[in-house]
């Protein structure tokens, strides 16, 4: 499956919570069109004196809850479809752990790596600039996604606090400490995540302390999710990927460690002690947890059907097909679908937003404990509405969110 599916996929979700909720066709075909969106051109001027031009979009699928929420994305192969799809899905999980706020995302074709220090900083400006009026806080707040991190959006942040005359901390979050950020905001999305796994352990009977772990992609998210279960739950993380290849070992792999050789040779591949194998053959491991930590579409009907793992936790977003949906829900495998297990991101984002509003700054253990509530609670809606629905936890957490969205609109009378 390619990135051209990944909104296709949001509208087959969409289609079969809209059974479970009894939604006509009108409010159906309303949820699956973004309300605004804007393509910019970005022109940069290169360290090697050259003018290139950069391809840009922002997304902004639904604001009936709130300003629009939602990340931006550096990446070559970016399309404005994916941005979409991505938008819808932030839309959905603002919704599902009840946050005031609607789904957005945006994007720019680039590869940040082929890139300079003082490139980079051009084209974040720039995109800012184009963008501005679109943007800003109570109407879209943006964040780190893929290729783009603190430095980046503290860049955005600056460049549109000049454009509006104002110090604006809060146009953005995912920005430094120094600059506004939160407490708790680089490993949110993972630990947010473990705290989904530990109710779906609770749900299967699984014992997390010695728990075997595959985790495919070892950016930010899947390093963090590495520490987080080795660490703090015990589990026995047993393999690793990157863009550039795999790494296992039966008997458990140090994460710092493993970082610590990513950051020398730039991959996880050729860690001393631990076989080497393929993305692929990392999926279907015989594991207790498969965390997806990467982009989106890797478990598809392809390989649905090799997925040996108990539990899947999506700490991506969309990394799972329909087809193999179906494939893996009557082998007994309990799937925490990706706008519930990574929110944990855009929990603390909120709380990031709502610090920068009452100009705080809340402690780390402050921003866990709400994290940890939050997380709570959204898992156990979602596996309330697998018995009220009869459905799987995909299907439960779309009819829960989707819902909200539908409520929220009839309320202000858009339908």
């Amino acid at each position: 499956m390619n990135h051209e599916d990944l909104l296709t996929v949001v509208h087959q979700n969409l289609c079969a919570c809209a059974l479970d909720l009894n939604l006509n066709k009108n409010i159906e075909a309303l949820l699956k069109l973004p309300r605004r969106e804007l393509h910019v051109s970005i022109p940069v001027m290169m360290d090697d004196g050259r003018i290139k031009t950069f391809q840009g979009f922002r997304v902004q699928y639904n604001s009936a809850r709130g300003p629009t929420k939602g990340g931006i994305r550096f990446h070559p192969a970016e399309i404005v479809n994916t941005i979409r799809g991505l938008a819808a899905i932030m839309t959905w999980k603002c919704a599902l752990h009840d946050l005031p706020l609607g789904g957005a995302k945006g994007g720019v074709i680039c590869n940040p790596k082929e890139m300079s220090k003082k490139e980079l900083e051009k084209l974040s400006r720039a995109y800012i600039r184009a963008v501005a009026d679109f943007i800003g806080p109570g109407r879209d707040i943006p964040a780190p996604d893929v290729y783009t991190n603190e430095q980046v959006m503290a860049w955005m942040m600056d460049e549109y606090s000049i454009i509006t005359g104002r110090a604006s901390f809060g146009v953005v979050t995912g920005k430094p400490i120094a600059l506004g950020g939160s407490e708790g905001r680089h490993d949110a999305t993972a630990r947010g995540g473990w705290m989904a796994i530990c109710e779906a352990a609770a749900q299967t009977g699984m014992e997390l302390a010695g728990a075997t772990v595959a985790i495919q992609g070892y950016g930010n998210v899947g390093y963090n999710a590495a520490l987080c279960g080795h660490e703090l739950y015990g589990s026995k993380v047993v393999a690793v990927s990157d863009s550039k290849g795999a790494v296992y070992q039966p008997e458990g792999l140090d994460p710092r460690a493993v970082m610590a050789h990513k950051t020398t040779a730039g991959t996880v591949a050729g860690f001393a002690g631990a076989a080497g194998i393929t993305n692929e053959e990392l999926l279907e491991l015989d594991v207790d947890i498969l965390i997806p930590a990467a982009l989106e579409n890797v478990i598809t009907l392809d390989n649905a059907d090799r997925i040996q793992a108990r539990i899947i936790a999506e700490f991506a977003n969309g990394p799972t097909t329909k087809d193999a949906d179906a494939i893996l829900g009557p082998k007994g495998i309990h799937i925490i679908p990706d706008f519930l297990c990574n929110g944990g991101g855009v929990i603390v984002s909120y709380f990031e937003m709502v610090q920068n509003f009452n100009m705080d700054h809340w402690p780390e253990e402050e921003v866990y404990r709400r994290l940890d509530a939050k997380m709570t609670a959204a898992y156990r809606q979602v596996f309330e509405a697998t018995k009220k629905y009869d459905v799987g936890m995909r299907q439960a957490a779309y009819s829960v969110a989707v819902e909200r969205v539908v409520t929220a609109m009839m309320d202000r009378g858009w339908i």
